[in-house]
């Protein structure tokens, strides 16, 4: 009988642990995910991505954010549809920090967003792609920059007046600043078409 017919059969002793407990496996790395791809090769595979863009490099989104964590989480999936297209499906999220527009304390927010994209080699062939899927344009090796496509639709997710949920923001909820104006008497136009009964 081998040691491990015996340790299963005597103790709870299984794939995933050693003669001492659990074993301690390292966690598994974020993969860095291909800054540009053909998804027309990608979407006869079947392919599936998973993994992360440095914050780091996007620029853009930097721009708009006041700090940001280390990674952008996105999974895409490569496929072709029912009409022969080829469509470019995903999620991607990443945390950022914007400021408040009440309170003009940063906070932080989860940028979520889910997107779908069919790809075209020009704007004829953009206009046959159906009103569904979003288009994005091929570059001239065939290939999407999947870096931009991601950045783009998460500064699309930024809120356009970032505020903190009311119960965390330091301001009052029904704050005003500065003196409103008291309504002036406007003249009514149509009073001057009574006149002219």
């Amino acid at each position: 009988m081998g040691i491990l017919v015996f340790l299963n059969k005597f103790s709870k002793f299984s794939f995933d642990t050693g003669l001492y407990g659990l074993y301690h496996a390292r966690l598994m790395q974020n993969l860095k995910l291909p800054i540009t791809i053909s998804p027309l090769r990608s979407a006869q595979r079947r392919l599936v991505c998973e993994g992360v863009f440095k914050l780091s490099e996007m620029t853009r989104l930097l721009a708009a954010c006041e700090s940001t964590s280390e990674y952008a989480q996105v999974s895409v999936k490569f496929d072709v549809d029912e009409r022969g297209l080829t469509v470019i499906s995903g999620n991607a999220s990443a945390l950022v920090a914007l400021t408040c527009q009440r309170c003009n304390e940063p906070y932080e927010q989860l940028l979520e967003v889910e997107f779908t994209f069919s790809p075209a080699k020009n704007a004829e062939a953009a206009e046959k792609i159906p009103s569904y899927y979003d288009v994005i344009e091929l570059d001239e090796n065939g290939e999407v920059n999947l870096r931009e496509l991601v950045e783009e639709e998460l500064i699309l997710t930024i809120p356009l007046i970032p505020r903190h949920e009311l119960e965390d923001c330091s301001a009052d909820a029904d704050s005003v600043w500065g003196e409103l104006p008291e309504e002036l008497e406007k003249p009514n136009p149509f009073d001057v078409l009574k006149q002219l009964k």
